[in-house]
């Protein structure tokens, strides 16, 4: 029985073109207020989920489900007045004004136009929004692009590679943005390649490769499904280890690296935050970007693995 409380479900959905899998048996349930970011490679199959849950596309078997409803479906399309979507490489019209794009897309949205004004201040363009698309850098354009997906105050917001061509300042903006929206219930996906500054912002991230799910969680959960260690930096005069850390650790200039497995991290804590002559200590966790490079090796050497065994 479907649960009426996701608002996007996928069950082994897959996607195949002219006999290539581009989407094999995913899963996926999102809820409500959920910000889910969704990281691969190039052709990992993550614009092929985006335009499933938006209904340009159909899955070749499986079942896509957005608030309730086959998205593909012609009764479906009032769903569209509840999503808002920012594509990788976003173009307007060059002669329109900002502005005028803007409420060109409200008047198809079936949005007053009278809010595009808003938005424009929104995503920092107030002052632009009677400048024709034309003198906009890739920035701007990018804002742009964001202000338009948030016309109509959508519930689900699906965002591909949306920071590019924004500056740190506009980055942490974006964000900032992001957490405002989830905390007024919108679900969002987030699609991208630049991965530091990310993890604090997502629920859960889904790791995709050549089409299939790789990894699925919150970063805690990837952090034990990984099983990669904590890494330990310190810094003092004459610092000796205790002798069961001395295998996992090396020195260079900058003072004492040891890497301790994530499940004794307190335990080693306490052990060494008491070190004769230690003057500073910090402890490094698993990033999003460790467990993205992580995952997506042990997909390749499972890949290379198999190859060998079927050559042989």
């Amino acid at each position: 029985m479907r649960s009426t409380n996701n608002i996007v479900e996928l069950q082994q959905v897959e996607k195949q073109y002219q006999g290539v899998s581009a989407l094999s048996q995913l899963n996926l349930e999102l809820r409500q207020g959920e910000v889910l970011g969704l990281f691969g490679h190039n052709g990992a199959g993550k614009t092929t989920t985006i335009k499933l849950i938006l209904g340009l596309i159909e899955a070749t078997s499986g079942q896509v489900r957005v608030f309730g409803e086959d998205p593909t479906q012609s009764e479906a399309r009032n769903l569209r007045r509840k999503l808002g979507f920012l594509q990788e490489n976003v173009s307007f019209y060059d002669q329109l004004t900002g502005l005028e794009v803007l409420q060109y897309f409200a008047r198809l949205k079936g949005v007053a136009k009278q809010n595009c004004q808003g938005l424009l201040a929104q995503v920092g363009l107030e002052q632009a929004g009677k400048r024709r698309v034309k003198t906009y850098s890739k920035g701007m354009r990018q804002r742009l692009g964001l202000a338009q997906a948030l016309l109509g105050e959508p519930k689900l917001l699906l965002l591909d590679e949306p920071t590019v061509g924004l500056d740190p300042i506009a980055t942490l903006d974006f964000y900032r943005r992001i957490e405002q929206l989830k905390q007024q219930g919108c679900t969002v996906i987030l699609c991208s390649h630049v991965l530091p500054g990310v993890e604090k912002y997502i629920d859960r991230a889904l790791i995709l490769g050549q089409g299939k799910l790789l990894a699925e969680g919150s970063i805690n959960d990837l952090r034990q499904q990984a099983n990669l260690p904590a890494i330990f930096h310190l810094q003092g005069q004459s610092l000796t280890l205790p002798e069961h850390f001395m295998s996992n650790a090396k020195q260079d200039g900058d003072g004492t690296w040891l890497e301790v497995p994530l499940r004794d991290k307190m335990a080693a804590m306490q052990q060494l935050i008491g070190l004769p002559g230690l003057q500073n200590f910090d402890v490094q966790l698993p990033s999003l970007e460790d467990l993205y490079t992580h995952f997506i090796a042990s997909h390749t050497q499972a890949g290379a693995i198999a190859t060998q065994e079927f050559v042989q």
